[in-house]
């Protein structure tokens, strides 16, 4: 079992800067594969950026140059960086773990970036 919680959202203009956090409840040397999803009203779940335990990342298009993610395996936290929000970033963000054949997700937190 991996729980994972988040933490970094809220409220911002557009062009401000968030982090988000998300802190595994285990080792995420044992996670082969964690990354950052968003769902937005009306919208299905897409990936925004994953990184592997070897530390290699992808990201959408939609966000490749603004978001960095990243690993803090100290600290089992991930990171997700998103610098010049836009209103079409506004979603539930949702950490995700894969381990042991399955997945884990967190329970989501709120970014909302306004016009």
């Amino acid at each position: 079992q991996v729980q994972l919680v988040e933490s970094g959202g809220g409220l911002v203009q557009a062009g401000e800067s968030l982090r988000l956090s998300c802190a595994a409840s285990k080792s995420i040397f044992s996670i082969s594969n964690m990354g950052w999803y968003r769902q937005a009203p009306g919208k299905q779940r897409e990936l925004v950026a994953t990184i592997t335990s070897g530390g290699s990342t992808n990201y959408a298009d939609s966000v490749k140059g603004r978001f960095t993610i990243s690993r803090d395996n100290a600290k089992n936290t991930v990171y997700l960086q998103m610098n010049s929000l836009k209103p079409e970033d506004t979603a539930v963000y949702y950490c995700m773990g894969y381990y042991s054949l399955r997945t884990y997700w967190g329970q989501g937190t709120q970014v909302t970036a306004s016009s």
